[in-house]
């Protein structure tokens, strides 16, 4: 299974104008006769994440559903999931991916200014959140500090 968090901190290339103009153009794109039977224009950071790698994959094959169905993408890290250990993906770090001096615009200011509303939400959970982790790696370290002088006079 594969699960995205912290989906606020995406970057995209190019200046925040642009991505700002390229979703603009997206949000015009509808069914002439009737828009309520889409393209659906998703706000959120997740769901533009979601419906991205959707079209990245053959999503109307039943191999592609599956695959789809297995991709969990959240806002922030929810609580099933600050528990376990997070993985770093070194060939989509933004440093290895644009070239140095380039622009770019984080999806979570382009979510809200299209029309997220949960932006405020989100980052006072986060730093919730992480206020919670470094309690517990404090608290980690000073045991692990403990365990290493106790194997040390044994």
């Amino acid at each position: 299974k594969q699960w995205y968090q912290r989906r606020v901190a995406i970057t995209a290339g190019g200046s925040f104008y642009r991505n700002k103009l390229k979703y603009f153009k997206f949000l015009r794109k509808r069914m002439n006769s009737n828009p309520s039977h889409g393209p659906y224009h998703f706000r959120a950071p997740s769901k533009i994440l979601w419906r991205t790698i959707r079209g990245m994959i053959p999503h109307k094959t039943k191999r592609g559903m599956e695959a789809l169905n297995r991709l969990k993408v959240f806002e922030g890290i929810p609580p099933p999931y600050d528990k376990t250990k997070r993985m770093v993906v070194p060939s989509a770090l933004r440093v290895l991916r644009l070239k140095p001096g380039r622009k770019y615009a984080s999806i979570g200011r382009l979510s809200h200014e299209v029309g997220w509303k949960y932006r405020d939400v989100v980052e006072k959970l986060e730093e919730k959140r992480k206020e919670k982790s470094a309690a517990y790696f404090a608290a980690k370290k000073k045991l692990d500090a403990l365990r290493a002088k106790a194997e040390a006079t044994v």
